[in-house]
């Protein structure tokens, strides 16, 4: 079993806001696509509908790496979303767009999605954060994923920025992910026993016509079909550069320590689906106010007093990961309150949503 090399890789997805009417507009493809791989690299890329559009880190060494790409990434596309009448905003959701009115980007992978999923997959407008840590060894990933499976609710929690949808306040810190669990193939995992029971499953699928190929299994967590990466998908995007820094730097110590566990025969607890799934509610619904279950006391504990203890249970290999600065940021999180604090913030104050799109879009740009 080698030793992993916690590459990270950041995926950000931002919505294209008109100016004028603060709703999502289709991007004129050539313009932003096309300007932007000039530009950027294939690091910009379009997404199922046209008022996506979404950016990739390279491989990253470090969190250091991580940030610098990513803060060059968003400023080359914030400015040149500008050059297009456009603004660029970081939000799981639109305060009030209607998915009804958004045009599918033209490419015969998303064709074929909407020709099976219908309905589920165009009412899927979403906005999300993937982040990919380096696990080159196959059977240590999957044993990574089982025990990760576990903080996946409190990392949602933590990022939940997606209050509202078609323009009603719908209670919860993240609708994104009850709009994204329509679809098949999500969630949290099964506990697999080993890498081979996962292929096993995987060509299951493929062989019963499924799925066509391993990426179109969308669990929170996930062993990245062509990637040696392990890859989590759980979290609503954060408005704020330092916030996805802080959450990757999270991510990035989970696996180490999971790692550093495993590989002194060492194992973190492991819970049943059905129970974790019952955090995730939890985190979904009420965030940073909520309380999840803490299965091995069997009590509900506030989800700021497990942060504070999940903090403490990576803090050993922190440093060895030179992200400890990154990693402080969360505490100004858990200060300021998430994304979807701040939304309703706002729109308490103002009782206008397109006030609410305004602050996203200033703090997508701040600091930049």
């Amino acid at each position: 079993m080698s030793k992993p090399s916690l590459t990270i890789g950041i995926e950000e997805e931002y919505q294209t806001i008109d100016p004028e009417t603060r709703d999502l507009r289709s991007h004129i493809s050539a313009e932003i696509i096309g300007k932007g791989q000039t530009l950027l690299a294939e690091r910009v890329k379009p997404e199922m509908h046209q008022s996506v559009v979404e950016v990739g880190t390279g491989i990253c060494n470090n969190i250091q790496e991580a940030h610098a790409d990513l803060r060059e990434l968003r400023i080359g596309l914030i400015n040149l979303a500008k050059q297009n009448g456009l603004r660029i905003a970081a939000s799981s959701t639109h305060p009030f767009a209607d998915w009804r009115k958004q045009e599918i980007y033209p490419d015969e992978r998303y064709a074929t999605i909407v020709e099976d999923m219908q309905s589920v997959a165009r009412s899927n407008l979403i906005f999300g954060l993937h982040v990919h840590i380096g696990v080159e060894d196959r059977e240590a990933a999957i044993q990574i994923m089982n025990a990760a499976r576990y903080f996946v609710p409190h990392i949602l929690g933590l990022t939940g920025n997606s209050p509202f949808w078609l323009g009603l306040e719908t209670g919860l810190k993240s609708y994104r992910c009850k709009v994204f669990d329509k679809f098949p193939r999500t969630n949290i995992p099964d506990y697999f026993p080993s890498w081979g029971e996962y292929t096993n499953f995987v060509n299951l699928l493929i062989k019963t016509n499924c799925i066509d190929s391993a990426k179109k299994i969308w669990w929170d967590i996930r062993p990245h079909p062509h990637f040696p990466t392990l890859e989590f998908r759980i979290m609503d995007l954060p408005m704020r550069l330092e916030e996805t820094i802080a959450v990757a730097a999270l991510i990035q110590a989970t696996v180490a320590k999971l790692y550093k566990l495993h590989s002194n025969n060492q194992g973190f607890r492991l819970y049943r689906r059905a129970l974790i799934m019952e955090n995730k509610w939890r985190a979904a619904r009420y965030g940073l106010d909520g309380k999840l279950v803490d299965f091995g006391k069997q009590i509900e504990v506030p989800l700021k007093d497990l942060l504070f203890e999940y903090l403490a249970f990576i803090d050993d290999v922190v440093d060895e990961l030179g992200s400890r600065e990154q990693i402080s940021y969360i505490y100004k999180m858990l200060r300021n309150g998430t994304g979807a604090d701040r939304q309703l913030r706002v729109w308490r104050e103002t009782n206008d949503l397109k006030a609410v799109v305004d602050y996203i879009i200033s703090e997508t740009e701040a600091g930049l």
